[in-house]
């Protein structure tokens, strides 16, 4: 079984210990590639390094819309500069966030808007993170980041960038299939998490059954989110195959065909051709 990881932050402290154990295990486990965020210009740099140091790492680079108010005059340049690497694949981790409230909403679209035009002149995909005020499925945080991504893709179309055919990944994806849509006609991609095997999780599975299989990608966004049977321990890229069975499950597909098409729709989006 080939599978990949497209979120995971090995970058995190929590892998310090164990970080080749760690990859030793994805690779056992079937992993050919494994995505690396960033989620401000230092942890950018890490993922960057990180990938460097093994050919199953690529890195994204941006800015978390939680870490907007660190967003710079010289944020941009840098974060392009850092594009040049041939291990960089995408833009993000970024996107809106109005659980934590820990930015000002305007604060959080501005830098939002500015990685995206980025990413349409580097013509990198990005990875989005969507989280409404107190965990609602739908919301204002929806609607101000879909009213941004529609006119992003729509003057992509226009300029005629190739980037308009893959514009990116709504990560972690905890919406409803009205915003599932919404996205998959501006051409994105949904990523499923840990969350969709919880015992309490039947509405995302709703959403999951109803997304086309070849729009899907399948992260751990590890440490957090392990899904069953290893919930409530530290995630990590090895757990990825307990997502791709439970959309196997969900959808009435051969898990090994879920990896295989899972795989190939993370080559497709992040250009990072087959296994090593």
């Amino acid at each position: 079984m080939s599978l990949t990881d497209t979120h995971c932050h090995l970058d995190f402290e929590k892998f310090d210990v164990d970080r080749h154990e760690v990859l030793d295990r994805a690779r056992v486990a079937g992993l050919t590639r494994i995505l690396i965020p960033g989620l401000d210009l230092a942890s950018s740099l890490r993922a960057v390094k990180l990938a460097g140091s093994n050919p199953m790492l690529y890195a994204a680079v941006g800015f978390h819309p939680t870490d907007a108010l660190q967003w710079r005059e010289d944020s941009l340049p840098r974060l392009e500069t850092l594009c040049k690497n041939e291990k960089v694949v995408a833009i993000g981790e970024t996107g809106l966030d109005y659980y934590w409230d820990s930015a000002p909403r305007d604060v959080q679209q501005r830098a939002l808007i500015e990685q995206l035009n980025l990413a349409a002149r580097v013509n990198l995909p990005v990875v989005i993170h969507l989280r409404e005020a107190a965990d609602a499925e739908a919301g204002d945080c929806a609607t101000d980041l879909l009213k941004i991504l529609e006119q992003w893709v729509t003057r992509l179309r226009v300029d005629a960038n190739p980037l308009a055919e893959r514009p990116g990944v709504l990560h972690s994806f905890s919406g409803t299939r009205q915003i599932a849509d919404q996205a998959l006609n501006l051409g994105f991609y949904i990523g499923i998490t840990g969350p969709v095997t919880y015992k309490n999780a039947e509405a995302k599975r709703r959403v999951v059954a109803a997304l086309p299989l070849v729009k899907i990608l399948i992260e751990t966004d590890a440490p957090f989110l392990a899904p069953v049977p290893r919930r409530g321990k530290r995630n990590e890229p090895a757990f990825v195959g307990y997502i791709a069975d439970k959309i196997g499950e969900i959808q009435k597909i051969d898990p090994q065909e879920v990896a295989r098409i899972t795989s190939a729709n993370a080559a497709r989006l992040f250009c990072w051709g087959g296994g090593v």
